[in-house]
């Protein structure tokens, strides 16, 4: 956990006026702890993100809160996924077998009725 001086330290193309706009934005959360502000390891490599998106591909501050909820949607996509993904594992192998024919193209049929 790190904060606020610690990051700005940190990450050198920081500027702390715009660390400070994204918080007032919501841009990035910082924890409070006796009401100072910490940054988590999640909050740092948002940090990140948003400086390589607006001092590095020089990305609009009135784009950034979009470009920012796309790459959530797409987190907690991966993390239904990997949900998904390991509920499918705990089927026994005749349950994992169907789940894998439905998810072929045509739902597991040729096209072809066979009847």
């Amino acid at each position: 956990m790190m904060l606020v001086d610690d990051l700005v330290a940190t990450i050198s193309a920081l500027r702390r006026s715009d660390l400070e706009a994204w918080i007032r934005e919501e841009l990035v959360v910082p924890r409070q702890e006796a009401g100072t502000p910490f940054f988590t390891d999640m909050e740092c490599a948002r940090v990140r993100l948003i400086c390589t998106l607006h001092y590095e591909l020089e990305i609009d501050p009135d784009t950034l809160p979009v470009v920012l909820s796309l790459v959530d949607q797409l987190y907690d996509t991966r993390q239904r996924l990997l949900s998904l993904t390991a509920a499918v594992a705990a089927q026994d192998k005749t349950v994992q077998a169907a789940i894998i024919a439905a998810l072929e193209p045509n739902g597991g049929s040729s096209g072809t009725d066979k009847s």
